[in-house]
């Protein structure tokens, strides 16, 4: 038994050494060091090195509108009523005759771009008077330029006509000025892609694009597209710099992409097909959100696994498991017409689906989906190690029938992949409880759990994963959140947060939910990070989940902190955690207080061998009710210091405050 108990600490010290041996990860510590490392870990136990990550979800217009850096509006005229009662196929554009031109204006369907993309606007120009005659896009709430920055412009046209057309194309800023052209020449024949580059002239958060044909013509117009030039890691069909760089900042672990309730759809047919996202993007299958707006697919799962590789996240795409939502038809507040599942005759095809998505992230250049990959210019696998199946799914026969052939053809097929479970969308009730038991009955290597909750439920639920039995499966904390976005609710999460640290070796990750929300299409609150056409805002909660995740380490050590308060005994607003990083041999203490009164904390470090270290200090502090805003979008953020080791034996924790202390073996 004893051997059996510091097994782990032996492995993790050897491992570590291993490491350093072959000049992986951080400089190589000095003898001393590696022994106090080595010492470190046989006091503590391992914690998955996973477990700080992120959720992202196209909901509150995350992706298009958002993450995804077009521009341009319904770009290729896919809208309709189905996505929105009041949509149609011109919906955010405006049909622009200026100058005393005139003709008519139509949508069409007989000779599409691609049967995917089946839409494209007819030009019949009869006369283009002085200026011409086309049409406008007013983007997502408006277009935002900057003055001085590259716009990259492309269009499809397929000229009926005979003539040549003289075509202008323009950035239109305040009061319709022109700040940014780009003029080309169209041919006769079949569609056709021309592109072209716009320097504004002038900064806007409210312009617009018009496509100008400057003589009479006829003309179908298709996949007209504007994106910055900038995009994150300057990716071709890119994101938006400043959204991915606050997630990047998060420095996540993983991504889990793309939903959420997204996955399972809004009935069987809207089920999210991952196939239907990659390729040219004028050639994928646009649908309906479950959130009552459109889905352009331009980001897609080939856009997902680039931006996991560019912030060093392992990307953990979900899957439904067969079933549609079980809210189809309604709202997860009101309930919707139930659950549906896929023929036991179509399974096939979708379990191949699963297969292939497998094989397109990890399979070589020489297999199909590998070959699919490469071809989209990432000849390197990306490494896949999770696929998560089914989202907050009724615990029904339907979903456990349709997931255990999915499980089995995965586990047959792919040992290799980490299956990630599910076990609805509450921390308790009958689809818990059954959601758990059947997850035991298979050995479902992870389950993913989810829960919105009061602050103070956070509180009294620190010690949750205590108590859960070892052998079963590990947990995934898929989507958590406390109902707001003030300083408490962000404490709450910091102090449950210590909890995951000290049982991370039952909680393998965990994700803030919701990531994203536009602040004018909003669905969902609260969220982590806000932003308009413009700009963003971190909330508070992104602070927590930010100082967290930067100060993730591999060991968890118990009985370094003890904290109390005077007259305070048993108290729920008092946590804290210490963990090492192996890589760089730090010890991280992090400290709540979401209490009106300071207390006192008492660090033991003595036996880490850290008392002649360096340390720094990171505090986030304010009123219970303190906020981010988009107009204070610093109203409250983490305050930077040194400390010596020495004050830590009685540091002082303020009210309504996170401290995180990071003690460093550099230099000593």
């Amino acid at each position: 038994m004893f051997f059996k108990r510091i097994l782990p600490a032996i492995c993790l010290a050897l491992l570590f050494v291993a490491h350093l041996a072959h000049g992986q990860g951080a400089p190589a510590l000095s003898v001393k060091k590696t022994q106090t490392l080595a010492a470190n870990a046989k006091l503590g136990k391992p914690i998955s090195k996973d477990l700080f990550g992120v959720f992202f979800e196209d909901l509150s217009y995350a992706a298009d509108g958002g993450l995804y850096a077009e521009l341009i509006q319904n770009r290729s005229f896919e809208y309709s009523a189905s996505d929105r009662k009041t949509w149609n196929p011109l919906t955010a554009w405006e049909y622009t005759t200026e100058g005393f031109g005139y003709g008519t204006i139509s949508v069409e369907t007989a000779k599409p771009l691609h049967f995917n993309n089946p839409h494209y606007v007819l030009l019949n120009i009869d006369d283009a008077g002085q200026q011409g005659v086309g049409i406008t896009n007013a983007g997502y709430d408006g277009i935002c330029i900057k003055a001085g920055q590259k716009y990259d412009f492309s269009v499809y046209v397929r000229q009926v006509s005979a003539k040549p057309v003289a075509m202008q194309v323009e950035l239109r800023g305040d009061k319709g000025a022109v700040c940014g052209t780009f003029s080309f020449q169209t041919q006769a024949g079949a569609w056709r892609k021309y592109t072209g580059t716009i320097t504004a002239t002038a900064s806007s958060d409210s312009a617009r694009l018009t496509i100008l044909a400057r003589q009479r013509s006829v003309l179908a117009i298709d996949e007209v597209s504007l994106f910055p030039h900038n995009t994150f890691k300057n990716e071709t069909n890119g994101l938006r710099a400043d959204l991915a760089q606050s997630i990047a900042n998060l420095q996540p672990k993983f991504l889990r992409f793309p939903g959420g309730c997204l996955v399972h759809g809004d009935g069987i047919n809207n089920i999210y097909r991952w196939k239907n996202t990659i390729g040219p993007v004028e050639q994928r299958v646009q649908q309906r959100n479950i959130w009552n707006y459109h889905q352009s697919t331009g980001l897609g799962f080939y856009e997902y696994f680039r931006f996991c590789e560019d912030i060093g996240a392992k990307p953990l795409p979900v899957l439904a498991a067969g079933v549609s939502c079980q809210n189809s038809g309604g709202t997860w507040k009101i309930g919707g017409t139930g659950q549906k599942g896929l023929s036991l005759a179509a399974m096939k095809g979708y379990i191949q689906d699963v297969l292939d998505l497998i094989e397109y992230a990890n399979g070589p250049t020489t297999s199909v989906w590998g070959a699919k990959r490469a071809a989209a210019g990432h000849t390197k696998p990306f490494g896949l190690q999770y696929v998560g199946i089914g989202n907050e799914d009724k615990q029904t026969d339907d979903f456990r029938d349709r997931f255990k052939m999915i499980y089995d053809a995965v586990r047959a097929k792919h040992p290799e992949i980490t299956i990630v479970g599910t076990v609805g969308p509450a921390p308790s009730g009958e689809d818990y409880d059954l959601g758990w038991k059947f997850a035991d009955q298979l050995s479902v290597p992870v389950v993913d759990e989810h829960f919105y909750e009061k602050p103070e439920w956070f509180l009294k639920n620190n010690s949750r994963y205590d108590s859960y039995r070892r052998p079963k499966s590990k947990v995934y904390i898929g989507e958590y959140a406390s109902w707001g976005n003030t300083l408490i609710n962000a404490l709450s999460e910091a102090a449950f947060m210590t909890s995951l640290e000290r049982n991370g070796d039952i909680v393998q990750m965990a994700s803030y939910a919701p990531l994203l929300a536009n602040l004018k299409h909003t669905s969902w609150n609260p969220n982590l990070i806000y932003f308009d056409n413009k700009t963003l805002v971190p909330t508070v909660n992104y602070y927590v989940q930010q100082l967290f995740a930067v100060n993730q380490g591999d060991v968890y050590i118990p009985g370094i902190i003890s904290l109390n308060r005077p007259g305070a005994r048993a108290d729920s607003t008092l946590a804290a955690s210490c963990v090492q990083n192996s890589e760089t041999g730090d010890v991280i203490l992090k400290i709540v207080n979401a209490g009106p009164q300071a207390a006192t904390a008492m660090a033991k470090l003595s036996g880490l061998g850290m008392m002649a270290a360096n340390a720094k200090i990171d505090v986030l502090q304010g009123q219970p009710s303190d906020k981010n805003t988009i107009d204070q979008q610093k109203n409250i953020i983490p305050s930077h210091a040194e400390i010596s080791v020495a004050q830590l034996n009685g540091y002082v924790v303020p009210p309504y405050s996170l401290s995180v202390i990071r003690i460093s073996l550099k230099g000593n």
